[in-house]
């Protein structure tokens, strides 16, 4: 990770970021119904201002290179780019414009990302990911966007983890739209699956940015060493990792999701899958941590709690030597594995500014250990070509809205203050560092 060609970055998102809610035309997305919605979002928190970035975008740009960062990771907002006729909105778009000829000018590499979970309400009134025909409606503002921005990025990613999407969204009512059926879960995948295959196609026609797609992993532990317990592990490693790279990079569903959910398996029509399976340029991988599961007595699995563990203030255990493992798998799994960017990486923290400083002791760890995890696989033959710290800014966390803090720069949501925590500060000093060695 010290070669020059190596590229760091820090990653955002539009709907946790922008605000503006309802300006220029931006139509209603379903995470601005579901977050109005009582009780699916922590403390009735929306997005409909978050950290305001739709204003203060040059401001924050300022803050990614000032850090010494090569690169920006964002996503287009889908419903402030198009109407609901399926025309370009042309305030919307100038938005990206100035955004991207910003970043252009300053030295630094745009990956944008067209689908990061905010799918306009209308199309899902009409069944959002559960209806075939919105795969072709994504084409649709795939054409849109990569006409308009052509030549401004220099990484296009077509979905944002897509088993977010699919079974957070439509599996267990997490996240928007709030539907809760492993039916809809497998229907949904399978349809946001088909729309990256169409939008790769859409992207390479209109421009010679590279495609790829980011999917979120996890390492996982059985819970013992008894044989249920270990075959629970592997229910949910396909879950969680293979449900998404197997029909990718092998061109089918893993079988053990035949056992994991009986009878329920997507329409697959003929073509689909070699549709699906179109070469990427780049594999986006999204590492948080490790998940020990035990068998549920059944054909499945269940999370247990494990003691004496480092955790999050999601909860989530830190378990650095689960990417290097993942990646390192990954490379055996797959043959025709696709060079690697860890799109997103990090930890959300309780933090607070203290005299004018951020102290989080615990993600400046966090972020040299996934360093080296990361480090370690690429010395073990995996080509990873650069690793985006999520996030940075502290934003709108989905469901859990403003109490998580993931951002290496603080966010006073009341004033809109930025603060660059001591993590921050920490990388900074990291990546002049390399540059002084290259």
């Amino acid at each position: 990770m010290w070669r020059p060609d190596f590229l760091f970055g820090a990653a955002t998102a539009a709907y946790q970021i922008e605000g503006a809610a309802a300006e220029d035309g931006r139509l209603a997305s379903i995470w601005d119904i579901f977050s109005r919605t009582p009780g699916k979002v922590l403390n009735g928190d929306t997005g409909d201002h978050a950290c305001d970035h739709y204003r203060r975008w040059a401001e924050d740009l300022e803050l990614v290179a000032g850090l010494g960062l090569g690169g920006y990771r964002l996503s287009i907002a889908w419903p402030r780019v198009m109407d609901e006729a399926g025309r370009p909105n042309t305030k919307g778009l100038d938005f990206y414009k100035r955004l991207l000829d910003r970043l252009q000018q300053q030295g630094l590499q745009a990956f944008v990302t067209l689908y990061h979970w905010d799918l306009p309400q209308h199309l899902q009134d009409r069944g959002g990911w559960l209806n075939r025909d919105t795969v072709q409606r994504f084409a649709d503002y795939a054409d849109v966007v990569s006409r308009e921005l052509a030549g401004r990025v220099n990484a296009w990613t077509t979905l944002n983890e897509p088993w977010c999407s699919a079974f957070l969204g439509y599996g267990n009512g997490h996240h928007a739209p709030g539907l809760k059926s492993v039916r809809y879960a497998v229907d949904a995948m399978h349809h946001l699956l088909l729309a990256h295959g169409e939008a790769v196609r859409v992207l390479r026609g209109n421009d010679r940015a590279p495609v790829g797609i980011v999917s979120n992993v996890n390492a996982v532990k059985p819970d013992s060493e008894r044989p249920e317990d270990l075959h629970a592990a592997r229910l949910a490693e396909a879950c969680a990792n293979h449900w998404v790279l197997d029909p990718l990079l092998l061109g089918h569903y893993p079988e053990a999701l035949r056992e994991l959910w009986p009878g329920i398996e997507p329409a697959v029509r003929p073509g689909d899958l070699a549709l699906i399976s179109t070469p990427l340029d780049y594999l986006g991988i999204n590492y948080y941590f490790r998940a020990n599961v035990g068998s549920d007595g059944a054909h499945g699995y269940v999370e247990r709690s494990q003691p004496n563990v480092e955790r999050t203030q999601m909860g989530w255990e830190v378990y650095p030597e689960g990417l290097r493992d993942l990646l390192v798998g990954f490379k055996r799994r797959y043959p025709g594995l696709p060079p690697i960017y860890i799109t997103e990486n990090g930890m959300a923290s309780d933090d607070r500014v203290v005299d004018g400083r951020v102290d989080d002791p615990q993600r400046i760890d966090y972020l040299r250990r996934h360093f080296a995890a990361v480090d370690e696989a690429m010395r073990q033959g995996v080509e990873v070509k650069g690793y985006f710290v999520w996030s940075l800014l502290d934003n709108f966390e989905w469901a859990y809205g403003y109490e998580r803090r993931f951002g290496i720069v603080h966010v006073d949501y009341r004033t809109q203050q930025r603060t660059l925590k001591d993590s921050a500060l920490a990388l900074r000093e990291f990546l002049a560092q390399r540059r002084s060695r290259a």
